[in-house]
């Protein structure tokens, strides 16, 4: 069944424009491809609704259509769908789907003037100890200043004339299939003015690069991702404005040493075997001097002991961290003949205690002799 322009819609045939334009509005919302991404039939369905208002607003249009149908529209010569200028609409549906619906047409009367955020973002490294303790860093920045020669328009003396690309809308449209696309004016960048002649100050820009050398505070306990907010350090867009803010995004290196994460500390102690086996009183080193750790005899391979307050102080609440020694049993490398016979006498010396392994893996076998016979 071929639907009616007026079903398509959800009209009536005596309705006005005024309820066709919102009939027209709801119906392309609700069947753009934007909302309805690889569905056909919602595509065509959009397809439909254009071409059903682009008759239905028509006086004329409409009422060769309700004479004489679609045939009447094609005798006539209309063929379909022509991307017909529907600015007033699309500004609406702009709002939500960008600016391929041409929302740009607000800015006709916009002045226009260098385009370039308030805000300036900015890299800072910083060392293992600089981002634990806090620091003064000194930074060089390059920052964005509206023009005072042409008023950041990039024109000379600030002379603009109505852009003869988009005739001052703003924008231009882009024929694309059944509908014309909207699209900011690549030559006026979406203000409706353009520059007879650049501005020498700036080569027509709107701004000029100026330095500013100052120093940044960086408080205790910062870590690497964050990012600072220094007020009046960004960009200056205008004359009657104040500078932006610069956001300090920090990089922070690692330690050789110190692992951290979050705001508690690892490293890893190397502890001589024999030390393990005897148990022995050792100094662990951390952020902020050293700690005394007695190691119970017996103590395991990457065992770890724990120092509450002695990690990093965390940068909102203040309150320090976890310091966390992690041990790593060592072992000789070589043996002289003489080390090797003093451990084989005390190997003796444990008797059969000195391979209790024996007992797990004959435990082991078997276990497993009873699977295979079972």
């Amino acid at each position: 069944m071929v639907l009616e322009y007026y079903d398509i819609l959800e009209i009536s045939v005596t309705d006005d424009k005024e309820v066709i334009k919102k009939a027209y509005r709801k119906m392309a919302l609700k069947y753009h491809p934007d909302r309805n991404p690889n569905d056909k039939e919602a595509e065509e369905m959009f397809k439909k609704v254009n071409e059903a208002y682009e008759v239905l607003s028509d006086d004329n249009k409409r009422e060769i259509y309700k004479k004489y149908g679609k045939e009447g529209l094609q005798n006539g010569g209309y063929s379909g769908f022509s991307g017909a200028d529907f600015s007033d609409l699309f500004g609406d549906l702009g709002s939500i789907f960008g600016s391929a619906f041409g929302g740009g047409f607000s800015q006709r009367t916009r002045k226009q003037t260098a385009t370039f955020s308030e805000d300036l973002e900015f890299m800072l490294n910083l060392n293992f100890k600089e981002a634990v303790f806090g620091c003064k860093k000194k930074v060089s920045v390059e920052y964005k200043s509206y023009c005072k020669d042409c008023n950041a328009t990039g024109a000379k003396d600030g002379k603009l004339q109505e852009c003869v690309h988009c005739k001052g809308r703003g924008q231009i449209f882009v024929q694309q299939g059944f509908m014309a696309i909207g699209q900011t004016c690549p030559h006026c960048r979406g203000s409706g003015q353009s520059s007879t002649e650049s501005c020498k100050s700036c080569k027509g820009q709107g701004f000029e690069i100026l330095q500013d050398d100052f120093e940044i505070d960086i408080p205790e306990g910062v870590d690497n991702g964050n990012i600072l907010r220094v007020s009046g350090r960004g960009n200056l867009v205008g004359k009657d404005k104040k500078r932006g803010t610069l956001y300090v995004q920090l990089a922070v290196e690692e330690d050789d040493h110190f692992i951290r994460d979050g705001d508690n500390i690892f490293v890893e102690v190397p502890v001589f075997f024999t030390s393990i086996a005897l148990g022995v009183n050792i100094k662990v080193p951390t952020l902020r001097g050293e700690v005394e750790l007695k190691l119970p005899q017996g103590t395991k391979d990457q065992e770890q002991f724990i120092f509450k307050n002695e990690g990093v102080r965390n940068v909102r609440s203040g309150r320090k961290g976890a310091f966390v020694a992690v041990i790593k049993t060592i072992y000789p490398k070589k043996l002289s003949e003489r080390q090797q016979e003093l451990l084989k006498q005390l190997h003796e010396s444990f008797g059969g205690e000195s391979e209790p392994h024996k007992g797990i893996f004959e435990n082991i076998c078997d276990k497993i002799k009873h699977w295979i016979t079972k």
